[in-house]
């Protein structure tokens, strides 16, 4: 575990319509494009922002140093690049234009979790999200060309703003991505970009408040070094009681692709082009 102060921190910085991707650490400053003075200035008071909201927030993290633990009771282990480079493979997966052996480093329980009008649980298990992504590229491929994925200090540690290109129009996705300490990516949550379908605000483009109402934050598991879920654990039982979502989120666990054939005969006829905008 890295605490925040010994962590290379990541920031975003748009100045002058340009987009710098800039590291620090306590002494030393590393940018991909020349900064000026200024811009550095900027980029340390953002990210000890960052640093202050995961000191000031400890209760994001539930059933700490057990194995139920939630996922914010983990810190990034690798660099920003590196959660970055994850998410744009998963969506090289859904891209039939994309290397074929361009997949995530997934972990053995992978979950993905798309809310409506999508179906909710869509893939559970690593072998299950490789063979639906192979499928889907088959049955209604897309490409992927609009990507904006960004790091962040706490999880989900990889946000991405995306566009699917499907044969009737594009697609606007908001995505974002959880990690275990190995690095592999354990959770998967999308929204559709659209008006009424997405949570995030306009002065809080990229969910970072306490309270956005994502699912990854609250299941029980997520949290521990392997990241992995464990249906039946006590953690599970006692979240599911309080929380109608984590509740919905371990039935389907149990057969989800029982419940996701089921979603996808109740759904509405239209529901992709609600989902999509079109």
């Amino acid at each position: 575990m890295v605490a925040p102060s010994q962590l290379l921190k990541s920031v975003h910085l748009t100045t002058r319509n340009t987009l710098f991707l800039c590291g620090f650490s306590l002494s030393l400053w590393t940018c991909s494009n020349s900064s000026s003075t200024a811009d550095l200035v900027e980029a340390t008071e953002i990210a000890q922002e960052a640093i202050d909201d995961v000191q000031q927030h400890p209760t994001l993290c539930f059933n700490v140093d057990t194995l139920g633990a939630t996922s914010r009771c983990l810190q990034p282990t690798k660099s920003p690049e590196y959660y970055i480079d994850q998410g744009l493979k998963y969506f090289d997966t859904l891209d039939i234009d994309a290397p074929a052996d361009s997949v995530p480093n997934y972990s053995l329980l992978v979950a993905r979790w798309e809310w409506a009008p999508w179906l909710l649980l869509t893939g559970y298990g690593k072998a299950d999200m490789i063979e639906v992504s192979l499928g889907l590229k088959e049955l209604d491929p897309s490409t992927v060309p609009v990507r904006d994925c960004r790091f962040f200090l706490q999880q989900p540690f990889a946000r991405c703003y995306v566009e699917f290109q499907y044969e009737n129009g594009p697609c606007p996705i908001y995505e974002e991505f959880t990690f275990n300490d190995q690095g592999e990516m354990t959770f998967i949550e999308a929204w559709s970009n659209l008006p009424g379908l997405l949570p995030n605000t306009p002065e809080d483009p990229w969910a970072e408040a306490p309270d956005f109402p994502r699912l990854s934050t609250r299941i029980p598991g997520l949290g521990n070094e392997a990241g992995l879920i464990n249906l039946d654990s006590q953690w599970m039982q006692a979240a599911a009681a309080t929380d109608a979502d984590v509740a919905d989120f371990a039935m389907r666990a149990l057969d989800w692709w029982k419940y996701w054939f089921e979603a996808l005969a109740a759904a509405d006829e239209g529901f992709f082009a609600t989902g999509c905008g079109w």
